[in-house]
């Protein structure tokens, strides 16, 4: 069963609503590792999404879209500025498509891990939020089932969260840490976890 931009915006309504209630733990996780604003970054890319899925779309690229000048605006953070990048590198590859189909969703994936390679000059295995994003693709592949698609995703978010928590950061302000990163989690990678729906435990 395919996604219709209907569906896809009302998913990313109920993400940024995750967003939102994520912002007060984002904001502890990333003061340890970083500036510790990450928590403030999403709560505000959440409202200017808001506003732009609030406009009637015709085509799941014009979702993107709106969603990237949201992230883009919000500024901040450079996690705000990797989605943004995500959306855009989105609008890009669905252009012209009516409806997304759950197969559609690791090869998009992989195209957003290229995107945010190469503008945050980083790669797997940096305990980045670009672990988890390729741990859900695997997630993502390895089935077409729509009803199974986000279940499954949600857990290769935390499996990749637990996976990563005892390595070293090596990437971005974190990385300064150095030994001391490891046995902390990584904010950008809890993000990812929160914005697909896992509660705080």
């Amino acid at each position: 069963m395919s996604y219709t931009t209907s569906d896809i915006q009302a998913w990313l309504r109920r993400c940024t609503e995750r967003m939102i209630a994520a912002a007060p733990e984002l904001n502890e996780l990333d003061g340890r590792l970083g500036d510790g604003d990450l928590g403030a970054t999403l709560e505000k890319c959440a409202g200017l999404m808001r506003d732009a899925l609030a406009v009637p779309s015709a085509m799941p690229s014009d979702v993107f879209k709106g969603c990237a000048i949201a992230c883009t605006r919000a500024s901040g953070s450079s996690f705000g500025t990797l989605m943004a990048v995500a959306f855009m590198t989105l609008t890009k590859s669905t252009e012209g498509k009516s409806t997304l189909d759950p197969s559609d969703v690791a090869p998009l994936l992989g195209q957003i891990i290229e995107a945010l390679m190469a503008r945050g000059r980083s790669k797997p295995g940096d305990k980045s939020m670009l672990d988890s994003i390729e741990t859900i693709r695997l997630a993502a592949a390895a089935t077409t089932d729509r009803e199974s698609l986000h279940r499954q995703s949600l857990s290769a978010a935390l499996q990749a969260v637990e996976d990563f928590r005892n390595r070293p950061n090596l990437i971005g302000r974190a990385r300064m840490f150095g030994e001391k990163s490891i046995g902390l989690d990584d904010p950008g990678m809890v993000a990812v976890a929160r914005i697909l729906g896992a509660p705080r435990t």
